[in-house]
């Protein structure tokens, strides 16, 4: 059993001092000097019972780790000189010998912390330690080596015991205070060394990365030197060379020049190219400028100057590649053919430039996603025959997006509008600006403000990048613009665009389209053919009425899609199974249950206008036309408010038509045979469901008044009907916008009857014939008209059920 010693703490605050080390201390802190003033003076204390010989004072090294406070195993160390540091200050020398486990604390002489602590036995011993210790004696030396520590390395040479070698490791600097008291705190010596040799390489392995580093650094150093010599020599030469031929050529400003001179570029644009080369000829090639000079001078050489593809003028073939392409759409193609025959016109009479202007247009096509915007652009530049380029805009908000920036800024690039230009590889393709209405803007500017001048036929011809500094003919472009919602397009910007509306397609379209373009397409995709899978044109119908609902055909062609691979593993997991036919009778195989049932197909108790209170409107969101229904409801005297409440997220716009609905049926409820008197201690509440979408608009007035009339009267509103017009204080209906998408809507949402200000009715001419054929519109001027039209017949007296 090891003895008991009693021992004076040294605390060293992180630092760990291991067997075997020899380390000074400076006495300046009072601490430490009262520690070891106190092991000087110990007299008998440093051990226990027994004789003693004379020998060195003794005291105990401790750890201190951060907030860890003192370790449980500290170092049991001689004070071997006692004097004065190099700097005059007092200090000591100490000498680590064994490793001691601390015990509690006693009593001792003098202002130290004593405590009793027993040795601790090394362990480990053998052929295994003696093994590792070679290896870690190896490893050692070789880091030192690293450093060019010779006389260090012939010391550790020198060391033949295992554990003199393990606990050395307390002098390295690559370890951290936690990992040198690990080592303190592990008696084996197996593990100890397995440790120090583990930790070593994972340094080693550090220092060779490092030293990789360094050498490649300095070798990239010495090759930017070297060729910077060299270019040097090589430009002495070439001039020696220029000087005895005498031509004068062969650098590469002399390249830049002969390329200017022989790329035909427009007057003012080889004269600013020429001054750039000559700025070029006389700059430093180590001035950073040289290669924005250069970057600006291959820019400039890209731009196709004066190319230009030749219009096909066949004005029969390009309408059939239009109708071929897209199915509806009369608008935009008969917009692209009268452009052409214009075209023809002036190119016959030699009309092709007046006044510096070239005969472009500028088209704006809004309207719902999925309604073939897009494509469309497409196949306008396959019927010109032009080059086509997409410029994607939306979530722009740098006008240097348009415009480019200032050559001034490193990295500086041309706009997207130059960029274009360049890839088409012509200066009349077909430049579609998709998402207009979805620029933003910030600090950095307006995008929007920027593409006036683009789309500007007054002032396109010489549009000026802010990159190139050089007017730019766009006069001869042809720029499509594609917007989802007109509200998103600043003023401006759309007075300049000649505005194409998309309102969306009807079932017999989309019918249509599914059959000659979606389901080839797809089938395409599956791994089919038509032979194998048909899908008749009832379930086209179908999926498009009652599973898509939607202005365009997206979803239209993704539950296509779906069928397909159905169709496609259950022909892999049943070899056998094709052909197929999909029909109205087996679609729910493939698509489950409709989504979306007409209301007029409910039962009248689970119609939502099967109560008194409810009635449907007709709006236009960004996904085109759609049905919305709006509810009201009277609370009685007594269990509530008075006054009006409204939900649903509804705009200043709609609240305002709320309240003169109200104001109307205060004012004429007389009239209308309606009970008002008692309002004035009952609250009104007008909902409109979808709490979680906003809504405004000036056209839901006469639906409000609807509802509320119905409401009051007890007569429940028709479910065959939906209608649209705002409401003036006097009765009269006013008219409003979105007339084709709105009944477009109410087409597809299965309404037959559908009632509009008066006048609206002409914008009845842009609606298709075969929705016209369907559904029974009545042009209304006032309240009167649409309550009689709206509102069911009535049973008892209105008075009576209101009550």
């Amino acid at each position: 059993m090891s003895e008991t010693l009693t021992l004076p703490v040294l605390p060293l605050d992180d630092e760990v001092v291991l067997p075997g080390m020899v380390v000074p201390i400076e006495l300046s802190d009072p601490e430490v000097r009262g520690a070891v003033e106190a092991a000087r003076n110990s007299g008998g204390l440093g051990r226990g019972p027994g004789i003693r010989s004379e020998e060195s004072a003794r005291i105990l090294l401790v750890p201190r780790i951060g907030d860890r406070g003192l370790a449980g195993v500290g170092t049991l160390a001689v004070i071997e000189q006692v004097g004065r540091m190099p700097g005059g200050t007092p200090g000591a020398v100490l000498r680590g010998v064994s490793r001691v486990r601390i015990g509690s604390g006693t009593t001792g002489p003098g202002a130290a912390l004593w405590v009793e602590g027993t040795e601790i036995p090394e362990t480990g011993q053998g052929a295994r330690a003696d093994e590792l210790a070679k290896e870690y004696k190896s490893l050692v030396i070789a880091t030192l080596q690293q450093r060019g520590a010779w006389q260090v390395v012939d010391s550790i040479k020198q060391l033949d015991d295992p554990s003199a070698i393990a606990d050395r490791a307390g002098y390295a600097s690559y370890l951290t205070a936690e990992q040198k008291l690990q080592l303190l705190e592990t008696a084996d010596l197996v593990e100890r060394l397995e440790l120090a040799v583990r930790w070593t390489r994972e340094h080693l392995a550090e220092l060779d990365v490092a030293e990789s580093i360094r050498k490649d650094v300095t070798e990239g150093m010495e090759k930017q030197q070297r060729e910077f010599l060299l270019r040097q020599q090589l430009a002495a030469v070439r001039k020696e060379l220029n000087e005895l031929s005498g031509d004068g050529k062969g650098t590469e400003e002399d390249d830049y020049r002969a390329r200017v001179e022989a790329a035909n570029l427009p007057e003012n644009v080889h004269e600013a190219a020429m001054r750039e080369v000559d700025k070029l000829e006389r700059t430093s090639e180590q001035s950073p400028e040289v290669g924005w000079i250069r970057t600006w001078l291959d820019t400039i050489l890209d731009i196709p100057w004066n190319e230009r593809t030749e219009d096909a003028y066949d004005i029969a073939g390009a309408r059939r590649i239009l109708d071929e392409d897209h199915t509806g759409l009369d608008d935009v193609k008969d917009r692209i053919i009268e452009y052409l025959a214009v075209r023809k016109r002036r190119s016959d009479r030699g009309l092709g430039v007046v006044g510096g202007r070239r005969s472009g247009a500028v088209l704006a096509l809004v309207g719902p996603p999925g309604v073939g915007k897009t494509s469309l652009g497409e196949s306008v530049a396959r019927a010109m025959d032009r080059k086509f380029v997409r410029v994607a805009l939306g979530g722009v908000r740098d006008e240097a997006e348009i415009r480019g920036h200032r050559r001034t800024y490193v990295g500086a690039l041309p706009g997207r509008i130059v960029r274009a230009i360049r890839e088409a590889g012509t200066m009349n393709p077909v430049v579609l600006l998709d998402e207009v209405d979805k620029i933003g803007s910030d600090y950095r500017g307006d995008p929007a403000a920027a593409l006036l001048e683009v789309l500007d036929p007054a002032q396109n011809h010489t549009f000026r990048d802010h990159y190139l500094e050089v007017d730019l003919d766009l006069s001869d472009v042809v720029f499509l613009a594609t917007a989802n919602v007109l509200d998103g397009i600043p003023g401006p910007l759309l007075d300049r665009m000649e505005l194409v509306t998309l309102d969306g397609y009807t079932e017999d379209e989309k019918v249509a389209i599914g059959r000659d373009h979606l389901l080839p397409r797809q089938l395409s995709k599956a791994g089919l053919s038509a032979e194998e899978v048909t899908i008749e044109d009832d379930a086209l119908r179908l999926v498009a009425a009652e599973y898509t609902r939607e202005a365009g055909v997206r979803s239209l062609e993704r539950a296509i899609a779906r069928v397909l691979r159905k169709v496609t593993a259950k022909e892999s997991l049943e070899p056998g199974t094709l052909p197929v036919t999909v029909s109205t009778e087996n679609l729910r195989d493939y698509l489950g249950r409709p989504r979306f049932t007409p209301e007029t197909r409910l039962t009248s108790s689970d119609r939502r206008t099967a109560v008194p209170g409810v009635a449907t409107g007709l709006a236009v969101t960004g996904a085109g036309g759609d049905v919305l229904y709006i509810e009201a409801s009277l609370a009685d005297a007594e269990t509530g408010a008075t006054g009006v409440t409204l939900t649903g997220q509804l705009g200043d716009v709609m609240k305002e038509s709320a309240q003169i609905a109200l104001s109307f049926l205060r004012s004429h409820g007389a009239e209308l045979e309606l009970p008002v008197t008692g309002m004035k201690d009952r609250g009104v509440h007008v909902h409109v469901p979808a709490g979680a979408v906003p809504k405004d608009g000036p056209s839901a007035g006469v639906t409000m008044t609807t509802a509320l009339a119905s409401l009051l009267s007890g007569r429940p509103v028709r479910s065959d009907v939906a209608m649209t017009g705002e409401v003036s204080l006097t009765g009269r209906v006013l008219p409003i916008g979105g007339v084709k998408q709105k009944l477009l809507a109410a087409h597809r949402a299965g309404i037959t009857t559908v009632l509009i200000p008066q006048r609206n009715e002409p914008d009845l001419d842009d609606v298709p014939a075969e929705v016209l054929a369907k559904l029974d519109v009545h042009p209304v001027s006032d309240v009167r008209e649409v309550l009689m039209l709206a509102l069911e017949p009535a049973i008892t007296d209105a008075a009576t059920v209101a009550a």
